[in-house]
């Protein structure tokens, strides 16, 4: 139960939240995307082959919207480091508003610079400065993820720091030791290959829509459309392994420095070896007990360890006041696991049809592709809800509590923020939704046909111009 005084305090919790939780799609799609196209576009000037650039052009379209979707979510929460979370903003600011500001000087001046470039220069500059300039904004991309990892790494396993015993704010002491924190390189890469197995999935799942509407049709899907399928496919193929290993090794770092957060995940009470591993349960913060609990013997000790005689942490271990909400966690984490496995089975599922050459023709096997399609990103919202709400009840894990970092604000003006908040959002990212669904629809070889100009957002008056000559 909320009491009233931290009613205003849950608010700011759900706004950012909620905010957070909308834009860190847009960031994730534009990394995996980015990294497709390069590939596409590298393909082209290899192979010239039409059907790659077709399907540069073709996603480069989404891209932009993603892009813009990105930027325009992004700046609402570097407002809210301000007005909802000053305490935090003025502590910990010397370290993670350091580290902010280098991904701004950094990655978004790269990105900015060549973006122009990317988007509407294919036919004005020449082949192998556009594939510079596409290169340019997926590594802007690239190097942006680093240093947003490397703040929110640090606020999970903080070093290379001192604390000012005058103000209580965190001090840069060594900077290698903030960037490169312990959790650091197994978050970002956990993350770089969470975005390139979502993208994955939104690609294959368009192929999928595009080859199952020409089977309705009776028709063939055309060859551009079968590669874009095949090579999603062999990407899921790629990273759904990866992303298990990198996920088990960022369990282990995560079992040394964060273990109350692994027994929140795992909904252990009690610390023990030879742990299950519990596949359902309902942990109840009250009793002290997971309920209902189903689990495998020894599981949880050989998953966790590596070890069947390992020991698992238990949340009794750690007072009442320095617990993570289990349920949230217990349950968020389990739907990423079960998101994991079935892209996984999808990956081995396509290399089985592609044994037996039906890898375009299986209905069964389409339709289940085109409703994984965010499947991906769903997994990456679970993933990230489990970091952080495992982090509770802290901002900086171990060192600055989520209450002493918020500001002083009232109820009223929490309230209408985050009512306006959802409204905004609601209008402005679901348009962007059903623009990219419209875009979506439409099969990649039209633009064939197209201009640059056209293909781009923002040429609307281009096409109006040819619309009133033709006419």
């Amino acid at each position: 139960m909320v009491h009233g005084h931290d009613l205003p305090l849950t608010i700011a919790r759900i706004q950012f939240a909620f905010t957070v939780g909308v834009h860190i799609i847009f960031p994730a799609f534009s990394i995996g995307l980015s990294v497709f196209l390069t590939f596409l576009e590298g393909m082209w000037l290899k192979t010239n082959d039409d059907r790659y650039l077709n399907l540069f052009k073709y996603w480069l379209k989404v891209f932009s919207i993603v892009f813009g979707m990105g930027v325009v979510s992004g700046i609402v929460m570097a407002y809210e480091f301000g007005t909802n979370w000053a305490g935090f903003s003025a502590k910990a600011g010397p370290i993670t508003g350091v580290l902010l500001s280098y991904e701004v000087m950094t990655a978004f001046f790269m990105e900015a610079g060549f973006l122009g470039v990317m988007l509407f220069g294919l036919n004005r500059v020449g082949r192998r400065m556009h594939y510079f300039a596409t290169c340019a904004v997926t590594t802007g991309t690239l190097i942006s993820m680093t240093w947003i990892l490397a703040s929110n790494s640090w606020m999970q396993t903080p070093q290379g720091y001192v604390i000012d015993p005058k103000t209580g704010h965190f001090l840069p002491h060594d900077w290698l030791a903030i960037i490169f924190n312990p959790s650091f390189p197994y978050r970002i890469t956990h993350m770089g290959l969470a975005a390139m197995l979502s993208v994955a999935f939104t690609v294959a799942a368009a192929g999928a829509w595009h080859l199952l509407k020409a089977r309705k049709n009776g028709t063939q899907a055309d060859s551009t459309i079968r590669l874009m399928f095949s090579l999603s496919l062999w990407m899921i193929v790629v990273t759904a392994p990866l992303q298990i290993i990198a996920g088990d090794m960022h369990g282990l770092n995560t079992l040394k420095y964060q273990p109350a957060k692994i027994a929140a995940m795992e909904g252990d009470w009690t610390s023990e070896t030879r742990a299950p591993e519990l596949l359902f349960g309902i942990p109840n913060m009250k009793t002290e007990h997971t309920d209902y609990a189903i689990g495998i013997p020894l599981l949880g000790s050989f998953i966790l360890t590596h070890d069947i005689n390992g020991k698992v942490p238990g949340l009794k271990d750690y007072p009442a006041d320095q617990r993570a909400p289990a349920p949230i966690v217990f349950f968020s984490f389990r739907i990423m696991i079960a998101l994991g496995g079935l892209m996984l089975l999808c990956g081995l599922w396509s290399l089985w049809l592609r044994r037996r050459q039906r890898l375009f023709d299986h209905p069964l096997f389409l339709r289940v592709i085109l409703a994984m399609a965010p499947a991906g990103f769903l997994a990456l919202l679970c993933g990230w809800v489990t970091t952080e709400v495992g982090r509770q009840p802290w901002t900086v894990y171990g060192l600055l509590r989520t209450k002493d970092s918020a500001s002083p604000l009232a109820l009223s003006s929490l309230s209408f923020s985050m009512l306006f908040f959802v409204a905004v959002y609601l209008f402005v990212f679901g348009s962007g939704l059903l623009m990219l669904i419209r875009l979506l629809r439409a099969a990649p070889e039209a633009a064939d046909n197209a201009s640059d100009d056209i293909m781009i957002l923002g040429s609307h008056h281009h096409t109006v111009s040819q619309n009133k000559d033709a006419s």
